[in-house]
């Protein structure tokens, strides 16, 4: 099957996205979720490593590109429905939220507030200048 046909099979909305979860390969955590479009996800199958459609700045995002914290690709798959996009990545530097975490889930709800469970790693000032 051509890369082609594989986007085909994906069920974009009606922007042209699709969820995309990055997980870690060897723990299986949950390290981030984030947008694809057509053009990411196959530069994600090409280079095998996470590329992503910022809403916000209505472009590509290649992940690790101002911070070094690149993703490399080591499995990817998609759900039954062929509407949500999981890569299986291995995250270099160890820190894949822009809050210099980890990860993004770093909140979570305990004895009726959210906590944050998890340090920052490096400052996002060290990181992005």
């Amino acid at each position: 099957m051509s890369i082609e046909q594989a986007l085909n099979e994906i069920r974009w909305d009606d922007q042209g996205l699709v969820p995309a979860i990055a997980q870690d390969a060897e723990t299986n955590e949950i390290l981030m979720v984030a947008w694809m479009n057509r053009e990411a996800l196959k530069l994600t199958i090409e280079r095998q490593r996470g590329v992503y459609y910022s809403r916000s700045r209505q472009k590509l995002w290649f992940k690790g590109e101002e911070s070094g914290h690149v993703q490399e690709l080591r499995e990817l798959r998609i759900d039954c429905d062929a509407d949500v996009v999981l890569l299986k990545v291995e995250q270099k530097g160890g820190i894949a939220c822009h809050t210099g975490r980890r990860r993004c889930f770093f909140r979570v709800w305990r004895d009726g507030q959210w906590i944050v469970d998890e340090p920052v790693l490096k400052s996002p000032d060290e990181i992005y200048g």
